[in-house]
């Protein structure tokens, strides 16, 4: 029995409480949000318990069920896979219940005060360039959902969560980059080998310091590839965008009207690369080119 089941983080602007008698949840999460552990608070935003079930599920051949405010919204899992259902089912909370913000599935870098969004589908090499950005001296904001402020400054709010890494992104940014820092390999997911990648220190000391867009990149690892940065139709990227949010079609015009800002301030690209330091040396010669292009008028909007 633990002495305290209950775990109070702050995650960016959520609060979230974590309530589990298994040891591996809280253990894992303290570590993969070393620096978020808050006293009880006075409001939480998300209610998360994971436990075993109940009857010969619990023991044998163990799995976990994941629940908010007493709901399942998903099947359990394998309980060795406990850590990596917590991240997926934390990513669900936010994009099921925020209205707060315009929620795209993109990762979030910056550096020099210009912030980078990258949507890209699952195995595009997201989250990959997003881990070698970050360890490269660029801020984490976010690796998977991207917070857009609605109040038309085309700022992003940081989440500054762990990054999720597949396969051979493990091993390939662990031996990079020596000083990044994990949690444990979870193998045979529905994803494959899972691990997270910890936020590091200064953006977790910066996640209050929203970021204004100044750059749309799709990013998308081509084995063998050349790399290569061109320029995309602005039309086509607000399109994009739409298409990788979560909630637009509930915020309607709104969500539209925040979008439209975002790319006229935006310079937008298509990116394809294989080779990682091309691509760090690239992104780090980028940020030194991108300018805001706010005020271009509705010709930007011509597909």
């Amino acid at each position: 029995m633990l002495v305290n089941p209950h775990l109070n983080l702050k995650v960016g602007p959520f609060t979230v409480q974590v309530s589990s008698n298994i040891a591996v949840v809280l253990d894992g999460a303290r570590l993969l949000y070393s620096d978020r552990e808050i006293a009880p608070p006075d409001f939480v935003d998300f209610h998360i318990s994971m436990a075993r079930p109940s009857g010969l599920r619990g023991w044998w051949r163990p799995q976990v069920n994941f629940r908010l405010d007493g709901h399942a919204p998903f099947k359990p899992l394998p309980l060795s896979q406990a850590l990596p259902m917590f991240e997926w089912g934390l990513n669900w909370c936010i994009t099921s219940h925020c209205l707060d913000y315009l929620i795209i599935h993109a990762a979030v870098v910056e550096k020099n005060g210009q912030a980078l969004v990258m949507p890209a589908p699952p195995g595009s090499g997201k989250s990959t360039l997003c881990a070698a950005l970050v360890c490269n001296g660029w801020r984490l904001l976010s690796d998977e959902l991207a917070l857009l402020k609605l109040d038309g400054s085309g700022e992003v709010v940081p989440l500054a969560r762990p990054v999720c890494l597949k396969n051979e992104s493990v091993s390939l940014i662990s031996g990079r980059f020596p000083q990044a820092q994990f949690g444990p390999v979870c193998n045979d997911t529905i994803k494959g080998d899972v691990a997270h990648m910890l936020a590091p220190a200064d953006s977790v000391f910066r996640v209050e310091e929203a970021a204004k867009v100044q750059g749309v990149i799709f990013p998308r690892y081509i084995k063998g590839a050349e790399t290569q940065l061109w320029l995309r139709s602005r039309a086509y990227t607000l399109l994009e965008l739409a298409k990788q949010s979560f909630n637009f079609h509930v915020l309607g015009e709104q969500a539209y009207q925040v979008l439209r800002g975002v790319v006229d301030q935006s310079q937008c690209y298509d990116f394809h690369y294989s080779d990682l330091e091309q691509a760090l040396q690239l992104f780090d010669e980028l940020v030194d080119e991108v300018e805001p292009l706010t005020g271009q008028g509705d010709s930007q909007y011509v597909l």
